[in-house]
């Protein structure tokens, strides 16, 4: 197994309260190794809201991998209002990110990195972005990390000698399961917290994976302008021009 990188996440409070998290991650596997077991709720059991398409057996799994993953935010945000300013500082790698956003809008990027890595087979699908994890990213350039992600995955397939779907039509079932666990994480966080950050940020989240089947084409025709001289070249690349 190779060396676990890390990536830190600093919240700097409206009252001056410094919250850090520190995430090892194998590179290999994209989960994160960083996690004590110490008391664990009750809604954190499997059982407790289990998805309705989640494929783990309680009698093998006790706990949901997510709820475990995003506990330790639970234990430390749960007051914490949504509107409210905060400071997110991030470390990943070489890069440095600093910028001051809203409480849903800082923890759900962070919650979107422990969501991947957090051994959800749901989520799984997300490990290769969590590798690049951005603090914020508009609409556009989310789909575009996604759909370059999920084509990446498609020529593995093809190496592989698998058939590959050029029409995306996986990476939207994949979006519409996300979805669903989005709803029964949501449940269990307004269960377990006494103010609203951490579900709306859970419905930030939710809200870009339930419009990405509905809106991924229009959002890829506004990209597709880039690429106007870049597939001229290709053209001429397969014509011997070039």
């Amino acid at each position: 197994m190779s060396d676990s990188y890390t990536v830190e996440y600093a919240f700097i409070l409206p009252d001056g309260r410094r919250e850090e998290f520190v995430l090892d991650i194998d590179p290999d596997t994209m989960m994160a190794m960083t996690l004590v077991d110490e008391y664990l709720p009750e809604w954190t059991k499997l059982e407790f809201n289990q998805c309705s398409h989640c494929p783990l057996n309680p009698a093998i799994d006790p706990y949901c991998p997510l709820a475990r993953r995003l506990r330790g935010l639970v234990n430390r945000f749960q007051a914490l209002v949504s509107h409210e300013r905060l400071i997110v500082e991030i470390r990943n790698g070489s890069r440095f990110i600093r910028e001051e956003t809203s409480a849903q809008q800082g923890l759900g990027a962070f919650m979107g990195l422990l969501m991947a890595t957090c051994g959800c087979p749901h989520m799984a699908f997300f490990k290769p972005m969590a590798r690049h994890n951005l603090s914020s990213s508009s609409h556009v350039e989310t789909i575009y990390r996604a759909a370059s992600m999920y084509l990446v995955a498609q020529y593995f397939r093809h190496v592989d000698g698998k058939a590959a779907d050029l029409e995306l039509d996986g990476l939207l079932r994949i979006y519409e399961n996300i979805h669903l666990v989005n709803k029964y994480i949501a449940q269990r966080l307004r269960s377990a917290s006494e103010a609203d950050a951490l579900v709306n940020a859970i419905v930030i989240l939710d809200g870009f994976a339930h419009m990405l089947p509905l809106s991924i084409n229009q959002s890829l025709k506004h990209v597709r302008p880039m690429f106007t001289e870049f597939l001229q070249r290709l053209d001429d690349l397969e014509a011997g021009l070039l």
